[in-house]
C-alpha cells in the first residue's frame, strides 16, 4: 500500500472522507474522496474519463487497487480511454494506479492542479516495426503539431496536462508506455522528483508552455530508432521535448539519459511557418546540472531559438552532445563533452553563440561551426526576419583533451573568436575553410548570470542525476518490440547471427533453469561472457526450422520463436569493367573468375570497402585485393522449406537480383542506394529449393543482405 493510500484510509477511518467503490465507467466526482477500484477492467466507452472529475478544491485520492482500463495482457496499441479526467480548478489527485489506457490522467483548464505519488505504468504505445537488424521510418514520431491535442489523440499520455496555470506534478512515475508527461499551454508550473523512463516517446514533453521549473526528475531511456552498432536515429523521441514556443523553463537537475535526444527543443512550425516575426522561438530558457548523454542522436539539440544557456550538464557518448541550428545568442557554460561520435557541440547558421568553461574529451570533434545552403529553409516566413548568418562566436576557458579536431569552421563562418591560451589549444587540429574568419584572441565575456542559490531552493529532493550509473554506455539500449528494455524483468534477446546460429542471451536478475529449442535445433552455450549466449542451429543443414526457444526461470518460462535458416551459401566475388546495367552476361563472366567462399548468411556490410576488407569472407578473399569500387557478387544456396507462403527480402547498394528456382523475383538491377526490396513466393509443399543472388556495386557505400521469413 502506498504512503497515500495508507493516509486515505486513516482519513476515512476518522470519518472524514467517503470511501467510493469504483466499478463502473462515468463516476462524476464533485467532493473530496476515496476512490477504490474494483478488480475488473472499466472500459472508458466515451473516451471522456472513467472518473469525472468536476468541482474545483477537491481532493480525490485513490487506494492501492489498480484502475485498468483493459484486461492485464491486451497489446498496448489496442488501448484506448482515459482514467481520470479533470475539469475544475484547485483538484489534487493522489495516489492513482491506473494501466491500461490511452492516458491516465487528463486535465483541462486545471489551474492548481496537483497529481502526487501515481503509479501510471503500462498505458498506450505503438508497437515497433524497427528490428535489430533494420529501421522502419513509420516509426518517427511527428510532435510538430498539437495544437489540437494531437499528442494525446496519436500517442497517448500517462499524464496529460492543457491549458492550465499553477500545477504541480510530483513524485510520479511510469514505465512500459510511450509518453510520461505532456504539456500543452502550461505556464508557472513545476514538475519535479517524477521518474517517467523506459517508454517509447517522450518522457517529459511540453508545447507552447513557459514559466515552468522542471527539477529532479528522472526521464531516462525514453528512446525508439536505435540498434547498438548498427543504427542510431531516435526517430524524434526525447527524454524532454521542447516544442513551439516553449520558453522561460528552467530545467535543472534532471536526468534523461539513453534517450532518442536528451533534449530535443524546437521553436515549432508555427514559428517558421506562419508569419514573419522576428524573434520568435523556444528562447530564454536555463538548461542546468542535467546529465542527458548517451542518446542515439544528440544530448541537447535546441535549434530556431534565441537566448538560451546550456550549464553545467554532462553530454557523453552520444553522436553529438549539442546540436543548435539557427539558434542565436546560445550560452554553452561549463559542460562536460566527452566521446561524442560526431561533435560536441555543432551549430548550423548559428550566431552569437558563447562557448566557454566546457570540457572536451575525445570527441571527434570539439566545435563544428559552419553555413551551407539550405534554400528551403532560408525561404521560411522565420528566415526572411531572423539572421541566418553564421558567425560572431566567441570560445574561452574551455579544456580540450584527445579530440580529434578541435575547431572546425566551414562556409562564410565570420569572426570566430578562440583564445589560443585555452588548455590543450592546439592550432593544427583546426580545420578553417578559405572564406571562413577565425581570428585568435581573448575578446570579453559577456555572459547571463546563473542564480546558484534559486538552482539549489528548487523543489524536491530526489538525486536524479546518476542515479542509473550501472547502466551508462549506449550498449545498455536495448529495444524490444514495445519500447526499451528495463534491465530488471527477464527478457530473452537475440543478438543477431554467429557463423549461421542464431545468437540469444537472457537478460535480468532471474537465473536459467532450463533451455530448450526443440529436436531439430541444437543449442550450445557460450560461457566465455556475462550474461552466457544460447547459440542455436538446425541440426540438419539446408533446413529451415521455425523453432521455439523456450528459457525457464524460477517465476515463468520465457518463450521466444525464430526461423533458423541452415543454409550454405557459396559465394564469388570479383572485379569488372563491363556495365552490368548494359551487358549483365558479359559482367558476370568477368565476376566469376573472382575468388570463392563459403558462408552460413548472406549479409555482406561493405560499407565503403570492398570485399577484401570484409574479413567475414576469409582469407582467400582477403588477399586478393579486390577493389572497393566495381566489384560484384554471385551467391547461391539450396534450402528445404515448408509449403506456404516465403518473402525474400533484400537491402542493397547498389544493383540485386535475386532468383529463386531459376525465377526472377526481385530485379532492382540500379544503381541506388541503401535500398529494401521483397518478393512473395509460395510453395505447395515441403521442397528444396535454390536461392540465387547477383549483386554489383559502381561506387560509394555497397550492401548486400539477403533474408528469407514466412509470409503472413
Amino acid at each position: 500500500m502506498t504512503v497515500l493510500a495508507s493516509f486515505a484510509f486513516a482519513l476515512a477511518a476518522q470519518g472524514r472522507l467517503p470511501v467510493v467503490l469504483l466499478d463502473r465507467d462515468d463516476l462524476v466526482v464533485r467532493e473530496s474522496c476515496i476512490l477504490e477500484p474494483g478488480a475488473a477492467p472499466i472500459v472508458d466507452d466515451e473516451g471522456d474519463g472513467i472518473v469525472q472529475i468536476v468541482t474545483d478544491g477537491i481532493t480525490v485520492t485513490f487506494t492501492r487497487t489498480v484502475l485498468r482500463g483493459a484486461p492485464s495482457d491486451a497489446p498496448l496499441d489496442s488501448l484506448r480511454g482515459v482514467g481520470v479526467r479533470v475539469r475544475a480548478r484547485n483538484v489534487t489527485v493522489q495516489g492513482l494506479q491506473a494501466s491500461g489506457l490511452r492516458a491516465a490522467v487528463w486535465a483541462s483548464d486545471a489551474d492548481g492542479l496537483v497529481v502526487e505519488g501515481c503509479e501510471l505504468s503500462g498505458n498506450f504505445a505503438h508497437r515497433l516495426r524497427s528490428t535489430s537488424a533494420a529501421e522502419d521510418l513509420s516509426d518517427w514520431l511527428w510532435p510538430h503539431e498539437n495544437d489540437g491535442n494531437e499528442w494525446l489523440t496519436s500517442y497517448g499520455a500517462a499524464l496529460y496536462v492543457e491549458s492550465s496555470k499553477g500545477v504541480t506534478l510530483r513524485r510520479n512515475r511510469a514505465r512500459r508506455g510511450q509518453n510520461g508527461i505532456c504539456l500543452r499551454a502550461v505556464d508557472d508550473s513545476l514538475v519535479y522528483d517524477n521518474d517517467m523512463s523506459f517508454l517509447s516517446g517522450w518522457g517529459l514533453a511540453l508545447y507552447r508552455s513557459s514559466r515552468n521549473k522542471i527539477a529532479r526528475n528522472s526521464f531516462d531511456f525514453c528512446i525508439r530508432g536505435y540498434s547498438h552498432g548498427v543504427y542510431a536515429r531516435g526517430q524524434d523521441s526525447a527524454g524532454i521535448l521542447l516544442f513551439e514556443q516553449s520558453s522561460d523553463n528552467t530545467i535543472a537537475l534532471n536526468s534523461a539519459t539513453h534517450g532518442g535526444d536528451g533534449l530535443f527543443g524546437f521553436a515549432g512550425n508555427d514559428a517558421l511557418e506562419h508569419g514573419e516575426r522576428a524573434g520568435v522561438g523556444c528562447n530564454r530558457n536555463l538548461i542546468y546540472g542535467n546529465d542527458f548523454s548517451y542518446a542515439a542522436a544528440i544530448g541537447i539539440e535546441l535549434t530556431f531559438s534565441f537566448d538560451n544557456l546550456f550549464a553545467r550538464n554532462r553530454l557523453i557518448g552520444s553522436n553529438y552532445g549539442v546540436w543548435g541550428g539557427y539558434s542565436a545568442r546560445t550560452q554553452v557554460r561549463g559542460n562536460e563533452l566527452a566521446e561524442n561520435t560526431l561533435a560536441g557541440i555543432a551549430v548550423e547558421h548559428g550566431s552569437g553563440w558563447v562557448i566557454a568553461g566546457n570540457t572536451f574529451a575525445r570527441n571527434a570533434r570539439a566545435v563544428e561551426l559552419w553555413w551551407d545552403d539550405d534554400a528551403e529553409l532560408m525561404s521560411k516566413p522565420w528566415a526572411r526576419v531572423n539572421s541566418t548568418d553564421s558567425g560572431d562566436h566567441v570560445l574561452r576557458l574551455n579544456r580540450f583533451d584527445s579530440d580529434g579536431v578541435q575547431l572546425e569552421v566551414r562556409g562564410p563562418t565570420q569572426r570566430v573568436s578562440f583564445d589560443p591560451a585555452q588548455e590543450g589549444a592546439d592550432r593544427s587540429r583546426w580545420r578553417v575553410d578559405e572564406d571562413a574568419s577565425v581570428l585568435e584572441a581573448q575578446p570579453p565575456l559577456l555572459t547571463t548570470p546563473i542564480d546558484e542559490a534559486a538552482i539549489a531552493a528548487l523543489p524536491g529532493t530526489r538525486k536524479a542525476v546518476g542515479a542509473r550509473k550501472a547502466l551508462e554506455g549506449r550498449d545498455r539500449i536495448v529495444m524490444t518490440e514495445w519500447g526499451p528494455y528495463d534491465w530488471v524483468a527477464p527478457f530473452l534477446q537475440r543478438l543477431g547471427d554467429r557463423g549461421g546460429e542464431h545468437v540469444w542471451r537472457l537478460l535480468g536478475n532471474e537465473v536459467p533453469i532450463a533451455v530448450d529449442a526443440g529436436p531439430q535445433m541444437r543449442v550450445r552455450m557460450d560461457t566465455s561472457v556475462d550474461p552466457a549466449l544460447y547459440l542455436l542451429s538446425p541440426r540438419k543443414a539446408g533446413d529451415a526450422v521455425e523453432y521455439e526457444l523456450r528459457v525457464r526461470v524460477p517465476t515463468e518460462t520465457l518463450t521466444a520463436r525464430a526461423l533458423a535458416l541452415g543454409m550454405v551459401w557459396d559465394v564469388t566475388c570479383g572485379s569488372y569493367t563491363t556495365d552490368p546495367r548494359s551487358d549483365a552476361a558479359a559482367w558476370r563472366s568477368e565476376v566469376s573468375r573472382g575468388v570463392s567462399t563459403r558462408l552460413s548468411d548472406l549479409k555482406l556490410r561493405y560499407g565503403n570497402d570492398g570485399p577484401s576488407q570484409l574479413g567475414e569472407l576469409g582469407a582467400a578473399v582477403g588477399a586478393a585485393s579486390l577493389p572497393r569500387e566495381r566489384f560484384g557478387t554471385l551467391a547461391s544456396a539450396r534450402i528445404t522449406l515448408p509449403g506456404g507462403l516465403w518473402r525474400v527480402v533484400t537491402r542493397s547498394d547498389d544493383g540485386v537480383r535475386v532468383r529463386v528456382d531459376g525465377r526472377t523475383v526481385i530485379d532492382n538491377w540500379t544503381h541506388h542506394g541503401p535500398t529494401t526490396d521483397s518478393a512473395v513466393v509460395g510453395f505447395d509443399a515441403l521442397g528444396k529449393h535454390t536461392l540465387e543472388v547477383e549483386h554489383f556495386e559502381l561506387d560509394g557505400f555497397a550492401v548486400l543482405e539477403v533474408d528469407l521469413e514466412r509470409a503472413p
